[in-house]
């Protein structure tokens, strides 16, 4: 049998740990507004950047490394070197 000041002990424990969640729960502060930019607005979002078309080599050394599976520094390094042996090829 427990005595009493062992049950106010175990209610008071188990009221802290019900309770504790319910108050760490907490907003996230607000953040400040970014400060004004001199620089012009953005474009619109319809309005994209002129991209360059793919040369034929460009999409070879592409195939290439797709059929050897490179990702990340491997596939960046491939496609240079790739590309610098293309651009020396005579025509």
């Amino acid at each position: 049998m427990l005595t009493f000041s062992s049950r106010a002990a175990a209610t008071a424990v188990a009221s802290l740990l019900l309770f504790s969640s319910a108050f760490a729960q907490t907003t996230t502060p607000a953040t400040p507004a970014p400060a004004a930019k001199t620089a012009p607005a953005p474009k619109a979002a319809t309005e994209k950047k002129a991209e360059k078309p793919r040369t034929a080599a460009s999409l070879q050394c592409s195939k290439d490394a797709d059929a050897k599976k490179l990702h990340g520094k491997e596939r960046k390094k491939f496609m240079s070197e790739c590309k610098k042996a293309a651009a020396d090829k005579p025509k």
